[in-house]
């Protein structure tokens, strides 16, 4: 199958670029190299370098069967500083993507935001549990979802949006809005101390990168439908902080600071629809998912 993979020049989307060509796919990246790397795409897939906003030229050059979006602004405090560019890139940037792929006949798999989406969770947030973003970003997230919903319905289509937990591993940045876990890590191995905010007891849903690209393959055999992917354990700041001071081998003390503002105390996914309908479970430990990303970014 020819596929483009919008951001598959960042962290998750390489890591996507990676399993399309295990299984033998014609593989083309469209990312703008804002956030993504070149030397993240693997020497068998093509690099287009454009923006979502404006996808034809690449679209047209590649004629795609397949197409996962994953590009995005992704940064909530820009999404609340800056709410017309976040929609700008992740609302009409999808609609253009769609509108790309319906001229080309081609599927898409959608990648949303189940911490995002939901808010605060009582407990593991099903597919039907009530929608409360806290920020922009959430809601630009599950407007894209309404697109693909709606251009389902229109069109006859079968696109896919995948809800993802926190996705942590390999090839994320220990920098800027990256995840919790490469800030961490990157911050020991330089001799730093990672700062805690609040009393660390806040929870998030941990999922490694590799079982997430799983996810996006398994969903292009599927039609029309959200899925949550996470693991449905909830581990708090502070249980992580002691699980990646074990597998690095670093005992050092972190640093309290205060909570910060509308920040999420608790989010949980239950990915059990996707257990029964993709055949999808995560493989990955967060103890062996942590080690692996420990030895990528102290390499």
């Amino acid at each position: 199958m020819r596929a483009i993979v919008t951001g598959g020049a960042g962290f998750i989307g390489s890591h996507v670029v990676d399993a399309l060509l295990a299984r033998g796919d014609d593989v083309h990246v469209l990312d703008d190299l804002s956030k993504g790397k070149r030397e993240n795409v693997a020497a068998g897939a093509q690099l287009h370098v454009a923006d979502i906003r404006q996808p034809d030229e690449v679209f047209d050059a590649v004629q795609p069967s397949l197409v996962l979006h994953l590009a995005a602004q992704a940064d909530v405090r820009v999404s609340v500083e800056r709410p017309d560019f976040d929609a700008d890139v992740n609302v009409l940037g999808t609609v253009r993507i769609l509108e790309a792929a319906r001229r080309h006949g081609a599927k898409v798999v959608f990648t949303s935001s189940g911490g995002a989406a939901y808010g605060e969770c009582d407990g593991p947030a099903p597919e039907t549990a009530p929608l409360r973003p806290l920020a922009p970003y959430g809601t630009s997230k599950l407007s894209g979802e309404e697109y693909l919903a709606t251009y389902n319905r229109l069109y006859g289509t079968t696109h896919v949006s995948l809800r993802l937990g926190n996705v942590y591993g390999p090839r994320q940045e220990p920098h800027g809005e990256a995840g919790v876990v490469a800030i961490f890590m990157g911050l020991l191995r330089k001799g730093g101390t990672p700062r805690i905010f609040g009393d660390g007891s806040q929870t998030r849903d941990y999922v490694y990168v590799g079982d997430v690209a799983r996810a996006l393959l398994l969903a292009l055999e599927r039609d029309g439908r959200v899925y949550n992917i996470g693991t449905g354990a909830e581990t708090s700041v502070l249980e992580l902080y002691r699980a990646i001071q074990d597998v690095a081998g670093i005992e050092r003390e972190a640093e309290l600071a205060p909570a910060r503002l509308g920040e999420l105390q608790r989010s949980v996914l239950d990915a059990s629809l996707a257990h029964a309908e993709l055949d999808w479970r995560p493989e990955r430990s967060l103890t062996d998912g942590l080690a692996l990303t420990w030895a990528w970014i102290s390499s």
